[in-house]
């Protein structure tokens, strides 16, 4: 495999990294990083370009990529910057296969970037399909690409349906939910919530948005739209349950009422490995799930009250066209707004709520249209802030 890989220094990319090391040293399914890119962290992108040796890097910011130029005046590697520069490494012509790990909205033009160039896609931005689905869902159809899932969740789920008919043999899609730091607090004690608080994941170990995602339980509503399109399912058909074990990923329940779920211990890994080798299964770096050591595995309906991110992702996609392209933005806005202690743990989702409602449901004919609901979201949430 010749692999693409958007978002290097993050998580996922990282962990990702891991991955491609272990597979070249056991040598079964050698990987060669042909393109690496990331918003800003010169100094790790350094470090992983030198033991990697891609051909080309990608820094979004432009003081990013003069910094990596100075470091790096040694070696022959082309240095791009900028949207365009990150969706020509998304693009990158000796790479067969993208990972699109990068965080947000500005993984969309990428991962078409990618599909239009027809690359297998690994995909762990969920904002792509949250946002644009109905274009990157043509685009791929078109191009005749499948999406390979990343994400812990669609990944157990894309799982669960190897082997199966289709069609009207799948019942249901069952995602779970941690219940992240919060789980069983009440409204008033998620009033006076810090960013500090929030940060602190009881299994996972994630980058700070993502984080605090999973801390409104808006991470759910994300991967209920995500699932929504990477599987054809209407949300009506796609549940979620809170476990707080992190060890049942997800599940599929078929037409006759059996259900098939997908289990391991809380390891990133173990989806991006799958991702990267589908359809075979090599030994991998995730430890061994040890049930008899767990003792029980427990399940809770999640609390819609005092977690409303959830719902309000599920009513912007039934609302459809360019609500849950608003919600994603204005998610992202309020999020790095409470980040910065601007506003309240609970102005989230009713930021979300606010801009999305707000959005004419009108099905987007372009990335352009669905950058513009993005921004007029993210405009209207930083305006209500500043009310406050």
């Amino acid at each position: 495999m010749k692999l693409s890989l958007l978002g290097a220094t993050g998580s996922i990319g990282t962990q990702t990294l891991e991955v491609v090391r272990g597979l070249n040293e056991n040598g079964a399914f050698p990987v060669s990083i042909e393109a690496l890119a990331a918003r800003s962290n010169a100094g790790l992108l350094e470090r992983q370009a030198r033991e990697f040796k891609p051909k080309a890097v990608a820094l979004f910011e432009e003081a990013a990529a003069k910094d990596f130029r100075e470091r790096t005046r040694d070696l022959d590697i082309t240095v791009l910057t900028g949207m365009e520069g990150l969706c020509e490494a998304a693009a990158w012509g000796t790479a067969d296969t993208t990972l699109n790990s990068v965080v947000g909205m500005v993984g969309l033009q990428p991962t078409l970037a990618a599909i239009n160039a027809k690359k297998k896609l690994a995909l762990a931005n969920k904002e792509t399909l949250v946002a644009g689905g109905a274009l990157v869902m043509e685009a791929a159809r078109q191009n005749g690409l499948d999406i390979l899932p990343v994400d812990s969740e669609h990944s157990a789920i894309f799982q669960c349906l190897q082997g199966s008919p289709g069609g009207r043999a799948v019942k249901r899609l069952i995602l779970t939910a941690s219940g992240g730091p919060f789980f069983g607090w009440e409204a008033e004690q998620l009033k006076s919530v810090m960013p500090e608080q929030a940060l602190r994941h009881p299994n996972w170990d994630m980058g700070a948005k993502i984080t605090i995602d999973c801390a409104t339980m808006m991470n759910k509503g994300l991967e209920v739209m995500e699932a929504a399109w990477l599987f054809g399912m209407p949300v009506e058909r796609i549940g979620v349950v809170v476990h707080r074990e992190s060890i049942v990923h997800s599940m599929v329940e078929y037409a006759d009422n059996a259900v098939i779920a997908q289990m391991g211990t809380p390891d990133m890994r173990l989806p991006i490995q799958y991702a990267l080798t589908y359809p075979e299964r090599l030994e991998s770096p995730s430890g061994t799930l040890d049930l008899a050591a767990l003792g029980k595995l427990t399940f809770f309906e999640p609390d819609r009250e005092n977690f409303r991110c959830l719902d309000v992702c599920i009513d912007a996609m039934k609302r459809g066209g360019l609500a849950p392209a608003a919600a994603n933005g204005a998610n992202e806005a309020a999020v790095q707004l409470f980040l910065e202690k601007r506003i309240g743990f609970m102005d989230i989702p009713r930021l979300v709520e606010g801009a999305a409602q707000r959005q004419p449901a009108v099905v987007p004919a372009s990335v352009e249209e669905v950058l513009q609901a993005d921004r007029a979201a993210r405009e209207w949430v930083w305006a209500q802030a500043g009310k406050n």
